[in-house]
């Protein structure tokens, strides 16, 4: 059954009929179609199995400039035969050869060795044997034949055009990439059977089963609705946002959460810091000296304004929403923060030095643990996770301390998920917050992973357009 061609596709394939073997530049001249619309029908023939298109590529060969002077002067072999028959007795010292072919001596000399035209004898350079016109010879005189380039597949002798090559500047290459077209046996049956159309506004039918071009359509990326996702919930949830700068003092980064100066989370190994950067001021002087009589009565050691004001890429988003309750003082509220933070850990399928946390806080007079479990439980409900449930732990700024675990299907397995606690007094009293404080942080990558049913954070981060495009935009 003869399939419903285009007039485009009616043209080609006849064309083929005539002459196979063609490229599209030559279907434009014998369909007087324009490219586009040669191009376009040999994608639909194509498609349909009617035609085979090829792909090839020819290397074509010129004369280089030392190619050029070797065709009007000779190659530096064959000077020196020239310059050996003009000198009387054929032979000469080796530096009166140097000082006639200067650059081109030494290639000259090898050149005339392998072809067994000269012998070195105590410095002397002797003359001998027959000096025929080499392949190397005839081979530069074949390619300046051809004004344009030579293809080299016309090239026989491919040993001495390989010989010519390794001279540099003696030859120059280049290639072209060509498409020709011919006919398959179903091209040909199919082209027999149609009947020839008069013009293109010829009536035909539409063939309602051709596959339809696939379009897709620009959308952001899976991570990026997973965090507009998260801040939705937070904002329905009554929260207000906070947004702060990536670069923090060590002072809100770790000394304002009662983490020792000491604390191997402040290593290098674990914290990047900004090489030759100290804030100028930290905080007031009265939040100075209470944090360090917290440090020193806590802790027990001697805490150092000069390593307070070290600067650092912030290692969670706690230092922005510690900062805010210090400076506004309240007596309620409802704050979270998204934002990128930053580890110096070693990359593996779980881990990224630069990742995405949410981070969270409720301040009231009256507020529990048991608030902050049941604030958890209902973002998981949001977030479409069924399973959740809490493990004691501990963190250095939170007393007492959970951590989050939700039941991952796909895996058969709980798997970690938020840091929560309520913050310490050591926390909260030198920096004048008078009511509990609850708070709450994990990183969005971790929520993506399992919402994407992906066992390697990097994915994320890969870009590969086979996954972002099978991502449905609602899940």
């Amino acid at each position: 059954m003869s399939q419903v061609l285009h007039p485009i596709e009616q043209k080609i394939l006849r064309s083929l009929l005539e002459k196979q073997n063609v490229t599209p530049e030559e279907l434009v001249e014998n369909t007087q179609l324009s490219i586009d619309q040669v191009r376009r029908g040999i994608e639909w023939l194509k498609f349909k199995d009617l035609i085979r298109v090829t792909e090839s590529e020819k290397s074509f060969v010129k004369l280089g400039a030392r190619g050029k002077e070797a065709l009007e002067k000779g190659l530096p072999e064959r000077q020196l035969v020239g310059y050996l028959k003009s000198i009387p007795v054929s032979s000469c010292e080796m530096n009166q050869a140097k000082d006639y072919l200067k650059n081109e001596f030494s290639p000259a000399i090898a050149n005339a060795k392998k072809n067994k035209w000269i012998e070195i004898y105590e410095n002397r350079i002797l003359l001998k044997g027959y000096h025929d016109a080499t392949s190397e010879e005839r081979i530069i005189k074949t390619i300046a034949s051809n004004p344009n380039a030579t293809a080299v597949d016309k090239i026989d002798d491919k040993e001495a055009l390989d010989s010519l090559k390794k001279r540099p500047g003696f030859l120059d290459f280049a290639s072209t990439k060509y498409t020709t077209v011919n006919i398959t046996e179903k091209g040909i049956s199919e082209a027999q059977n149609t009947s020839q159309v008069a013009d293109d506004s010829t009536k035909r039918a539409i063939d309602v089963e051709a596959p339809a071009p696939i379009a897709f359509a620009a959308k952001s990326h899976p991570l990026a609705d997973v965090i507009d996702e998260v801040r939705e919930i937070f904002v329905s949830l009554g929260f207000a946002e906070l947004v702060g700068n990536s670069a923090q003092s060590c002072f809100w980064n770790f000394d304002a959460l009662f983490i020792p100066q000491d604390h191997p989370a402040r290593e290098m190994q674990d914290t990047f810091y900004l090489k030759d950067m100290n804030a100028k001021s930290v905080a007031t002087p009265k939040q100075i000296k209470q944090v360090s009589m917290a440090h020193k009565n806590g802790w027990h050691y001697d805490w150092r304004v000069d390593a307070a004001k070290k600067m650092v890429l912030r290692t969670h988003t706690t230092c922005v929403t510690i900062r805010e309750l210090a400076d506004k003082k309240y007596d309620e509220a409802r704050l979270f923060s998204i934002g990128r933070v930053y580890r110096n850990e070693k990359v593996s399928y779980k881990h990224l030095v630069e990742f995405n946390q949410v981070e969270g806080v409720v301040v009231g007079q009256n507020v529990t643990l048991r608030d902050l479990m049941g604030l958890q439980m209902e973002f998981y409900r949001k977030m479409g996770i069924k399973k959740a449930k809490f493990w004691p732990t501990f963190f250095p700024y939170t007393e007492p301390s959970l951590q989050s675990m939700i039941y991952n299907e796909r895996l058969g397995k709980w798997v970690e998920l938020f840091g929560m606690g309520i913050f310490r007094p050591e926390v909260t009293r030198p920096l004048g917050i008078k009511n509990p404080v609850l708070a709450w942080g994990g990183g969005i990558e971790r929520i993506a992973m399992l919402r994407y049913g992906l066992d390697d954070v990097r994915e994320l981060y890969n870009n590969k357009f086979s996954w972002l495009r099978s991502v449905p935009k609602c899940q």
